[in-house]
């Protein structure tokens, strides 16, 4: 029984250590534009059945004696993340975007690498292309790169600042250019039916892990708002309990452990 109690204890300080780890990743990113908290999901190690017993003996183990189950103690079993909306900022920046509902801005990196974010923290190069901070290339719902002039014009004469540049809440991008309106791409917004299946790969994008049974959608409940952005739906106050619980939970095993030790060298 005794062993059994340092396992268990033991199962459960890692356990705790990889909250812990979650925890402060949690914090760290509070405000990263776009960023979805983590958490983690336990299972137990080892669930026994118990039986009461006569004696030294148990005799029939069947629903007349069954006492209930013990657990050795429980591990980390996946980790996921919550999706649920985060605040939004105003920038006042036209090229600022963020999502209101479901779904995600579609990126891809020089290589060609296509991941997913809510971060909408966008600018422009100098050749008019619309990109992330990070330099990766924002997408359209035909999985074009999008440019922010027309088509046939190779300067911004076409429009006078930044402000003539209008995206509607259907991600549509037009140019105010003096007396007309002059269309651009439209941004694509992608969602998945299984969000648990998402691999975070840091700065708040995501990538499936199984792209062919979990594949991208288009998403159809959303709104863009532009000049805005999605803070972290990071709870500073709630992850800092979150700590405070997982401290005090970890010491009640360390003394589970040092009682354990007085036990047997008495």
């Amino acid at each position: 029984m005794i062993v059994r109690s340092f396992e268990s204890a033991a199962n459960g300080m890692l356990a705790l250590m990889d909250m812990n780890d979650n925890t402060a990743n949690n914090l760290a990113n509070v405000n990263t534009i776009g960023y979805k908290k983590g958490s983690l999901r336990f299972k137990d190690v080892m669930q026994s059945a118990v039986y009461s017993q006569e004696g030294s003996i148990i005799r029939n183990m069947n629903e007349n004696n069954y006492l209930g189950s013990l657990s050795v103690g429980s591990q980390s079993m996946q980790y996921t993340h919550d999706f649920s909306q985060g605040a939004l900022t105003k920038t006042s920046n036209p090229y600022d975007v963020a999502i209101e509902g479901d779904g995600f801005f579609k990126i891809q990196d020089i290589d060609g690498n296509i991941s997913y974010t809510r971060n909408g923290s966008f600018v422009v190069d100098r050749g008019y292309w619309l990109k992330t901070k990070q330099g990766e290339f924002v997408l359209d719902v035909n999985n074009r790169r999008i440019r922010m002039l027309p088509e046939d014009m190779e300067d911004e004469t076409v429009f006078r600042d930044r402000k003539d540049i209008v995206i509607a809440e259907n991600g549509n991008i037009e140019i105010n250019s003096y007396n007309q309106k002059i269309p651009l791409q439209t941004i694509g917004i992608y969602d998945f039916s299984d969000k648990d299946d998402l691999f975070e790969i840091g700065d708040a994008k995501f990538v499936p892990r199984d792209i062919i049974n979990n594949p991208e959608l288009r998403s159809e409940k959303f709104s863009i708002q532009q000049g805005m952005l999605e803070l972290s739906n990071s709870n500073v106050i709630q992850e800092m309990i979150n700590t405070i619980n997982t401290s005090r939970n970890y010491e009640s095993l360390t003394k589970v452990v040092s009682t354990n030790s007085d036990m047997l060298t008495t």
